[in-house]
């Protein structure tokens, strides 16, 4: 039997009260519209606190402009938590070429500008603004981020810590679920907020250091000096693991920033409590507009985190940590059930995975190495010798998900490591079998080994082996289904010959792409770093960092060869690079660009 849909959490104090609460414990301030979703941060925190006996609200996108957006809830007894949503509020607000994005697929009517510029910061203020003596805690992807002093791409310019610009009283970083609720029940303990400064995964600001700590270059030092910026980079880098890393200390003048280790991993019972928490699964009953990010993963179920592959241009390896977290195969199965309750349900599942959807039930083989690891990638250069890479946990699952009554289709669509797809003969079968719905998106990213060894991915060779195996398995199904490879061009390491090299590739193997994601340098990455300083953190080694518009649209233009209207950037971009000779097997046929609609018509 399918239980009812519960009824969604608080966003005014109306709706508190007719819960029977005229007071709330916690209020979540976000930068997102209130989907009532696991998929999404703050709800799914907001509903494990709620199980865990505490009276929460959530303030969805306040009028930041307006102290009273930010009273909707009354004033709440512990505290106040702040996130700018599921990404940085600049990523949100900004393409690659710092133009501002005309839409928001967090928001009601996909409509930009219901979140200010650096929310986080912010919100804080606002919050304070509201009830100036209930302490702050700020969390999600901006946070986490930007917990040390970093590079800020919008400003070109070191910033410091989150914390001191955000004047908030603790940052927690990473997966909230343990450090959020260890805080609030201590609080609700009798501890004074400003003596808890000892859970794992949060991080705050003192007047004094501890000596058992690891102390970067302070904020002063790798604000003037690049190298220094590296150095602090790749000390915090190695102490990511949660069993075994350090207190990270970082002065900021008088002052100094502190970092405890990341919180632990939640066990599989743990990731199935949460998961097994009441949602409704859509959004806030008050919302007359659709809201995109949720049409887009209303019917995908999340099976698993983290990431173990260590690319240089992600951080979800920093934020969601390298050790995967799977849920058993009941509480998958169990979420799909209920899935047939909900009315706009219709039978089509859009994806089973995580962010990378066949590391599902993938772990370290020798547990007592693992928690000692300073890798940060079990991928890279090679795999680790102690990596499990059986797909077999994978593809038993989706056997068993799509046999369950009710289910009509099932993708999968999150991304998946096609290095590992060589490992896992039997999720490879499952997947192209039936899994695919035509298109399988898979990640290389580049193809010139220089490039991708910058990345921190697999090299051509690799990429070249699976598209055997994919054209193959294909024909021996019976099936059409094609590849989508999703590239990255501008990224630190890459010249334009690089490109000119990748897109030769994708012209003799018969591959095309029609969009190219434009390198952005986001906070806390490896790649990042290496934007700002112009070399590899994790070996001093110098490398060429393309900037600029011009080098940018370039290295795009080479990639879309097959549209007609790219051709003069192209033609420009051979010749920039001395490559012309490479015109005529990239373009076919005649080279000079075509002509304008106008000269068309004049003849």
């Amino acid at each position: 039997m399918i239980p009812p849909l519960p009824s969604p959490l608080p966003i005014s104090l109306q709706e508190a009260q007719s819960r029977g609460w005229d007071e709330l414990d916690i209020v979540f301030v976000s930068g997102d519209a209130y989907i009532d979703h696991p998929s999404f941060g703050v709800p799914l925190l907001a509903r494990l606190l709620e199980a865990k006996g505490f009276r929460v609200g959530i303030i969805p996108q306040p009028d930041w402009r307006s102290p009273q957006s930010f009273r909707v809830l009354g004033r709440p007894r512990l505290f106040f938590a702040v996130a700018s949503g599921a990404m940085d509020s600049m990523v949100a607000h900004y393409t690659p070429l710092k133009k501002i994005r005309r839409d928001d697929a967090y928001t009601p009517g996909n409509r930009h500008g219901s979140r200010p510029n650096r929310a986080v910061i912010v919100y804080t203020s606002c919050c304070r603004a509201a009830y100036k003596d209930v302490p702050v805690v700020i969390g999600g992807i901006e946070a986490s981020l930007r917990r040390f002093a970093q590079y800020d791409y919008w400003e070109d310019a070191v910033r410091r810590s989150i914390l001191l610009d955000a004047k908030a009283d603790l940052l927690i970083y990473g997966m909230g679920e343990h450090p959020l609720v260890e805080l609030a029940r201590r609080l609700q303990e009798g501890e004074a907020f400003n003596e808890i400064r000892d859970i794992r995964g949060t991080a705050y600001i003192s007047r004094t250091a501890p000596d058992n700590g690891v102390e970067i270059p302070s904020y002063e030092e790798v604000a003037a000096d690049k190298v220094k910026y590296a150095q602090a980079f790749k000390l915090v880098d190695g102490e990511q693991n949660p069993h075994c890393g350090k207190t990270m200390i970082q002065r900021h003048g008088q002052r100094f920033l502190l970092c405890n280790p990341p919180s632990l991993p939640l066990s599989t019972q743990e990731l199935d409590a949460v998961y097994a928490l009441p949602f409704t699964k859509g959004p806030h009953p008050s919302y007359t507009e659709p809201v995109p990010a949720w049409e887009q993963i209303r019917c995908s179920i999340t099976t698993h985190r983290g990431c173990f592959g260590g690319c240089a241009f992600c951080a979800i390896t920093h934020h969601q940590g390298k050790f995967i977290q799977s849920r058993s195969e009941a509480s998958v199965l169990e979420e799909l059930r209920r899935f047939t309750g909900y009315p706009w349900f219709k039978g089509s599942v859009s994806d089973l995975g995580g962010p990378t959807a066949n590391m599902y039930g993938l772990a370290c083989g020798n547990q007592a190495a693992g928690e000692q690891c300073r890798r940060g990638s079990c991928l890279y250069p090679t795999p680790c010798r102690n990596l499990v890479t059986s797909g077999k946990k994978g593809a038993k699952l989706l056997r068993a998900a799509r046999s369950l009554p009710g289910i009509k289709h099932l993708t999968v669509t999150s991304g998946v490591r096609y290095d590992l797809l060589e490992k896992q003969p039997e999720y490879s079968t499952e997947l192209l079998a039936h899994h695919v719905g035509g298109l399988l998106k898979v990640a290389p990213e580049h193809l010139v080994d220089r490039v991708t060894a910058v990345m921190r991915k697999p090299g051509g060779e690799s990429f070249l082996r699976f598209l055997s195996f994919f054209r193959q398995e294909n024909i021996r199904l019976g099936k059409r289904q094609a590849l989508v490879p999703y590239f990255i061009s501008g990224h630190p390491g890459c010249t334009l010959g690089d490109m000119v090299e990748l897109a030769l590739f994708l012209k003799r193997n018969g591959l095309r792409v029609e969009q190219v994601q434009d390198f952005t340098p986001t906070p806390g990455s490896l790649a990042t770093c290496i934007y700002h300083t112009g070399m590899d953190p994790l070996t001093g080694k110098e490398l060429y960092v393309p900037r600029g518009e011009k080098e940018k649209n370039l290295q795009k233009s080479l990639l879309l060869f097959h549209l007609p209207e790219q051709r003069r950037l192209i033609m420009e971009a051979l010749k920039a690079c001395g490559r012309e000779d490479a015109a005529r097997e990239l373009l076919g046929g005649s080279t000079l660009p075509p002509r304008t609609g106008k000269a068309v018509r004049r003849r």
